[in-house]
């Protein structure tokens, strides 16, 4: 059975997992407060989840809609020490991905020579989808941070002030739970925005790390299951009550040049990736961003991300922290 998780706080102030239905309704999910901690009950137990689910028993309806007007619903997944939940992408993964990159930069190579992200984006059309047993292409991987850098529904994008541009990218993101024996446990897959400094970037590819440590959100659901094969959505950018960007998406794997399968274990192969009790969001890239069409984001910009089969959009206003100044101490 396909769940929809969702994780919200009472007007109360008390936290609650939801399980909800494709139609929006939703109810909360007795003697669990957080969805990490729904998952190690369901890896404990050596059950699925709706199993899990089923064993807890189902509480009151609750609206969704309402607690997200209010600013109630929370990223469907999160960890008790923030620490231990790590944030981490693929890139090059579409089909059509390579285009926006290797335009970025194709001024900083010879005209007769492939791009490092062309090349990349080759080595996972001809070998991203391998067959079951055999490794494929390693795919471009990049770490964005731990969970203080995870934000939810409705929250803001916090673009550090030393930063050159703040841009969406709207992807699909895998949720993970490391079990005590050690194993990746799939919870499911959510919205992401894989928000990024396109600029830093472009300038030099080398800084490709350093344009990816910004935060990330996630939409309001965690689906549960298979991935669709065919996942269609839009992205949007609204200045004031105007939408001055718009375009279509396209992610699962009938759209991408790996497997799911493949860039999992490219993640996971990692031991240092499954220390036992750790949450992973592991984003899988996209082929679509405002950037590539020249867009230039300003502070009070809203992104925001629908696709089916998920009920709610993902919407994020973007803001420029003020300045720091770091002071480092001698001991």
């Amino acid at each position: 059975m396909t769940l929809r998780l969702i994780q919200i706080v009472t007007p109360e102030g008390e936290r609650r997992v939801l399980a909800a239905q494709a139609d929006g309704s939703a109810r909360s999910i007795n003697g669990v407060s957080s969805t990490y901690e729904l998952a190690r009950k369901a890896i404990a137990a050596k059950a699925s989840l709706a199993a899990q689910v089923e064993t807890q028993g189902l509480g009151d309806e609750i609206d969704v809609a309402v607690a997200l007007s209010e600013g109630r619903v929370l990223a469907p997944i999160d960890h008790p020490d923030a620490a231990h939940l790590h944030v981490t992408g693929t890139g090059l993964t579409h089909l059509g991905s390579a285009e926006g990159r290797d335009k970025m930069h194709k001024a900083a190579a010879a005209a007769e020579t492939q791009t490092d992200s062309m090349r990349m984006f080759l080595m996972g059309v001809k070998n991203g989808k391998p067959e079951a047993g055999i490794v494929g292409a390693q795919p471009e991987w990049f770490y964005k941070g731990n969970g203080t850098t995870l934000v939810g529904p409705g929250a803001e994008l916090k673009s550090p002030a030393f930063a050159e541009d703040g841009g969406e990218e709207p992807e699909m993101a895998g949720i993970y739970v490391i079990g005590d024996d050690g194993a990746p446990y799939r919870i499911g897959y959510a919205l992401a925005n894989e928000f990024s400094d396109h600029v830093t970037e472009k300038q030099n590819y080398l800084w490709l790390a350093h344009s990816k440590l910004r935060p990330a959100s996630l939409g309001v659901e965690i689906l549960t299951g298979d991935l669709p094969k065919d996942v269609r959505g839009t992205s949007r950018i609204w200045r004031g009550n105007e939408v001055i960007w718009e375009k279509p998406f396209i992610s699962g794997e009938d759209n991408m040049s790996h497997s799911l399968d493949n860039l999992e274990h490219h993640h996971f192969k990692y031991d240092l990736f499954r220390q036992p009790g750790d949450v992973h969001v592991h984003c899988f890239g996209t082929a679509t961003a405002s950037f590539a069409d020249g867009i230039q984001t300003k502070d009070g910009d809203v992104f925001e991300i629908t696709a089916a089969p998920y009920a709610y959009g993902l919407r994020n206003p973007l803001i420029t922290r003020a300045e720091e100044k770091v002071a480092i101490k001698a001991l």
